[in-house]
C-alpha cells in the first residue's frame, strides 16, 4: 500500500495500569499521545513489538521495532487458526520496510506457500501482498484493513508504527480476537527491491523468525530500557573482503555523516556514505554502477570532485564509470604507504562519498616475499618498490631488542635494531665493526616508515629505505643494496637495548648461528653453504682454458720458433682447440647445475663475449691467406688476416682474464667470502707470474732478437704455419756465421746472431 507519512514519532513504553480508572485515563492519554504503547513485549533479543487496543474503535495500534539495517523488513502477524505446526502458512502478516532506504512503509501480506512469490498462469503463490491476489477481485481490491502511522530508522534500529482491523471480510486476512490468545508469528530478513520484472518489494529468506502466544487484552511491560543495536558503531562500517566486490551506486541523502552535501551521494553495498574499512595488503575490488555522471575515485581529498594537481589519487579517475549492465570493474590494492585515511569520493561532484580507514593487516598481505632467518628465531619480510625496499623484522621468542645486520656476522656489517624504550618503539641504524659494544657505532641512514610494535612480547618493527643512499663521506654511504645480488643477513636477540651510551649489558643473548644468502627478486633464501662441486669444475675449466692453455698457446707462437719441425704451430694449435673443448664443456657444466641460462649479469655477458673471440680464431685459421714467396711482398688479404688474428686473439684473452676475475666476484656474493678471497688473490699471483714472464722473454730476446723482425707484417710470419707453407722457415740456418750484403761483396760477422744474405736478381 502507498505509505501516509506523519508527525515524527518515537516509541515509549507506558506504566501498567493498577486499576479500571487507570485503564480509561491510559486509553484516553493514547488518543492525545499518539506516540504511546500500553503494552511491550519482547520477540527477540533485536525484535520487540509494543501495541495499544483499541477496542471502541475495533482497531489495534502496532508498533515493530527491530535493531537492523534499513535495507531489512519486519514481520508481524497471526497464524491460521487451529494450526498445530507450520504457523506461517495461510498466515496474514505484515511486511513493514523503507523504500530506497529511505522511505517507511507497511503492507499486507499473505503466506498461501513457503517462497518467495511467483506467479503460475497469473496465480501468484507465496509470500505476496494481498494486492497480488485481490488484484482480480473487484470486491476487495480497495479494501484495506491497514493504515500506516510513522515509521523511521535512526541509530541502527527500524520502528514502524501502523494500525490495524480487528475483523476483515477479506479472505485474505484473518480475524482478530482481542479477547482470546492467538498465535503470533514474526521473521525479519533481507527486502527484496523492485526491478522491471517484479514491481514489488519482496522478502527473501528471513534471517530470524519465531511466534508467540499473545492476548491483545492482557497488559504486557516486558520491555527495559531503549533497544540499541548490537555494534550501533559499526553501523555504517562496511568492512572489504579479499574477493568480494563492493557495488558502488547512488541514491538520495537522508543521513549523510558529512553535511551540508548534494541530493544524491554514493552507497557502498546499498549503504549510504558508509566507512569502508580495507586492509593494507589485501586487494579490495569495486563494481562502479553509478552512472556516468558519477566518476568513482579514491584520493586524499574529504572533498571530492575534480582533484588539483597536489591530490594524489591511489585508485578510479574521469573514467570510473558504470551502469548496472556494464558496470566498471576497479581494482585496489593499499599499501603500506598508503595513509591510514583516504577519501572515496565522484570525480564530478563535491561530498557524495565518506571515509576509508586503512589499517594495517598481516605482515604476510603487506610485503611481497617473507622467509625465516637462519635458526628459525627472526623472520623477515620485504617488498621493493620503486622508492626503494621495504623491510619488516619479527622475532619469534620473546625479546627486549631485535638485531639484523647486512654481511656475513655481526662484525664489518649495517645493522637496524628494534627496541622498546619507556613503552616507546624505536628504531637505530648502527655500523658494527668489532665483537665489543664500543664497535657499534651510530649512523644516520635516511629510513622512512618506519614503525616498530610488542605484541604478546615479541618485536617486530618495519622500516623503508633506498637501495642507494647516493650520499658520499659517510659510512652508511656504503650500505648500497643490489637487487640482483644475494644479501647475507645475520640476526640477534637480547633483553635490553639503548639508543646510547652501550655497554656489555646490551650485548645479545642469542644470535644467528649463520648467515642466510636472501634473494630479493626471487623472494627466496638459502643458508651458507660451501661451493657446489659443479660450480667448483666449471671453474677449474675455465682456468684451465683461459689461464694456461690459451695463454700458453699464445706464448708458443711467439716465443717457440725456434724448435724443429714447426714444433711451436703443433703446440699453438693444440693449445688452442684444447682450450675452446675445455671452455664449452666448462659452460655446460655450468647451465646444467644452474637449471637456467640468463644473460643478466656481468659475468655472463663477459663470458658470452670471450667465448665469441675465441670461436673466431679456428674460423679465422681456416680462411688464412697463403704466405707470399721468398722475396715477394705479402698481399694485402695476408697483411689484413694477420691483423684480426693477432688483435682479436689479444682481445679475447683480455676479456677471459676479466671474465675469470667476475666469475670469482659471484662465487664470493654467494659463498663463503675468505674462500673466495683465496682464489682472487691465487689467480691474480697466477696472472701476475703469467704477466712477469712475458715480459722478462721480450727482454731478454728468447730467440736472440729474431723474433722481432721475423714476426712483422712484412715477413708475413707471426703465427700460424704449415708444413706445406713453413712461415718459420729461414734462408740460411743459425750456423752460417757469415752475411752478405749484395753488389758490394762485403762479409761482415754478426757473432752468436744467424746470417742474412741478400740476392738481387741477375
Amino acid at each position: 500500500m502507498t505509505p501516509t507519512l506523519a508527525p515524527a514519532m518515537s516509541p515509549h513504553p507506558a506504566l501498567p495500569p493498577s486499576s479500571s480508572e487507570d485503564k480509561n485515563a491510559r486509553l484516553f492519554s493514547v488518543k492525545n499521545q499518539p506516540t504511546m504503547f500500553d503494552n511491550c513485549i519482547v520477540l527477540s533479543s533485536i525484535y520487540r513489538l509494543r501495541w495499544t487496543l483499541n477496542a471502541e474503535t475495533g482497531t489495534v495500534d502496532l508498533g515493530v521495532e527491530a535493531a537492523v539495517p534499513d535495507t531489512h523488513y519486519m514481520a508481524f502477524g497471526w497464524a491460521k487458526p487451529g494450526s498445530t505446526s507450520a504457523f506461517m502458512l495461510n498466515a496474514d502478516v505484515v511486511l513493514a520496510g523503507f523504500q530506497n532506504h529511505t522511505t517507511p512503509f507497511v503492507d499486507d501480506y499473505y503466506i498461501s506457500k513457503y517462497g518467495e512469490c511467483t506467479w503460475d498462469q497469473d496465480v501468484p503463490s507465496g509470500v505476496c501482498p494481498d494486492s497480488a491476489y485481490s488484484q482480480n477481485d473487484n470486491s476487495s481490491s480497495n479494501r484495506t484493513d491497514l493504515k500506516f502511522i510513522h515509521g523511521q530508522w535512526q541509530d541502527g534500529v527500524a520502528f514502524m508504527r501502523y494500525q490495524k482491523t480487528l475483523q476483515s471480510d477479506s479472505q485474505f486476512d484473518i480475524g482478530i480476537n482481542a479477547t482470546s490468545e492467538m498465535v503470533a508469528i514474526w521473521a525479519l530478513g533481507l527486502m527484496k527491491q523492485p526491478d522491471s520484472l517484479r514491481p514489488l518489494y519482496l522478502p527473501e529468506k528471513h534471517t530470524s523468525f519465531g511466534h508467540v502466544s499473545l492476548n491483545l487484552s492482557d497488559t504486557v511491560d516486558g520491555c527495559k530500557g531503549p533497544l540499541q543495536a548490537p555494534n550501533s558503531d559499526d553501523l555504517d562500517l562496511i568492512v572489504a573482503e579479499a574477493g568480494v566486490p563492493i557495488v558502488v551506486s547512488v541514491g538520495p541523502a537522508t543521513h549523510y555523516p558529512n553535511p551540508p552535501h548534494p541530493d544524491e551521494v554514493i552507497y557502498l553495498n546499498e549503504v549510504e556514505a558508509p566507512v569502508l574499512k580495507v586492509e593494507r595488503g589485501v586487494q579490495v575490488t569495486f563494481s562502479v554502477q553509478a552512472g556516468h555522471e558519477v566518476a568513482f575515485y579514491i584520493s586524499e581529498s574529504p572533498l571530492g570532485g575534480e582533484p588539483s594537481e597536489n591530490v594524489t589519487i591511489f585508485a578510479g579517475g574521469s573514467d570510473a564509470q558504470g551502469v548496472p549492465a556494464t558496470p566498471y570493474p576497479l581494482v585496489w590494492k593499499p599499501d603500506r604507504f598508503t595513509p591510514d585515511e583516504v577519501y572515496y569520493h565522484s570525480y564530478f561532484q563535491k561530498k557524495m562519498g565518506w571515509k576509508i580507514q586503512v589499517v594495517d593487516g598481516g605482515l604476510t598481505d603487506m610485503y611481497n616475499s617473507t622467509v625465516y632467518l637462519a635458526d628459525q628465531k627472526v623472520k623477515l619480510y620485504w617488498m621493493i618498490t620503486e622508492a626503494g625496499i621495504s623491510f619488516a623484522v619479527r622475532a619469534v621468542p620473546k625479546s627486549g631488542y631485535v638485531a639484523i645486520g647486512f654481511g656475513e656476522s655481526m662484525v664489518n656489517t649495517f645493522a637496524y635494531v628494534g627496541w622498546l624504550e619507556d613503552d616507546t618503539c624505536k628504531v637505530g641504524t648502527y655500523w658494527i665493526d668489532g665483537r665489543d659494544s664500543g664497535s657499534i657505532h651510530r649512523t644516520n641512514e635516511s629510513l622512512t616508515d618506519v614503525q616498530c610494535a610488542q605484541q604478546n612480547g615479541m618485536i617486530t618493527f618495519q622500516f623503508s629505505r633506498p637501495l642507494d643512499p647516493h650520499c658520499t663521506g659517510h659510512q652508511e654511504c656504503r650500505n648500497v643494496i643490489d637487487p640482483s645480488i644475494p644479501l647475507k643477513i645475520v640476526w640477534a636477540i637480547g633483553t635490553h637495548w639503548s639508543a646510547d651510551h652501550l655497554t656489555s649489558s646490551n650485548m645479545h643473548s642469542s644470535k644467528s648461528s649463520k648467515y642466510m644468502s636472501v634473494h630479493l627478486t626471487k623472494g627466496v633464501a638459502e643458508p651458507e653453504q660451501e661451493l657446489r662441486p659443479v660450480l667448483a669444475v666449471h671453474g677449474f675449466m675455465m682456468f684451465l682454458a683461459w689461464a694456461l692453455l690459451f695463454p700458453g698457446g699464445v706464448l708458443a707462437a711467439r716465443y717457440l720458433r725456434h724448435l724443429k719441425d714447426d714444433g711451436w704451430f703443433q703446440i699453438h694449435v693444440y693449445a688452442q682447440y684444447s682450450g675452446i673443448a675445455i671452455m664449452l664443456l666448462g659452460v655446460l657444466f655450468a647451465i646444467a647445475e644452474k637449471g637456467e641460462f640468463h644473460t643478466g649479469s656481468l659475468h655472463v655477458k663477459l663470458g658470452l663475449t670471450s667465448i665469441f673471440f675465441a670461436c673466431m680464431q679456428p674460423i679465422n685459421a681456416f680462411f688464412r691467406p697463403k704466405k707470399a714467396a721468398p722475396g715477394e711482398r705479402p698481399s694485402t688479404a695476408r697483411v689484413v688476416w694477420l691483423f684480426v688474428h693477432r688483435y682479436t686473439g689479444g682481445l679475447a684473452l683480455l676479456v677471459g682474464f676479466v671474465t675469470l676475475w667476475t666469475g670469482i666476484v659471484a662465487l664470493r656474493n654467494e659463498y663463503a667470502g675468505d674462500q673466495m678471497r683465496g682464489l682472487g688473490w691465487a689467480l691474480a699471483g697466477w696472472l701476475f707470474c703469467v704477466a712477469t714472464l712475458t715480459i722478462y722473454l721480450e727482454y731478454r730476446g728468447f730467440r736472440h732478437g729474431q723474433y722481432g723482425r721475423e714476426s712483422s707484417f712484412a715477413k708475413g710470419d707471426w703465427i700460424m704455419a704449415n708444413n706445406e707453407d713453413d712461415d718459420s722457415a729461414n734462408l740460411l740456418r743459425s750456423n752460417q756465421p757469415l752475411s752478405t750484403a749484395a753488389g758490394s761483396g762485403e762479409v761482415q760477422l754478426y757473432p752468436g746472431k744467424q746470417m742474412e744474405v741478400q740476392l738481387q736478381t741477375l
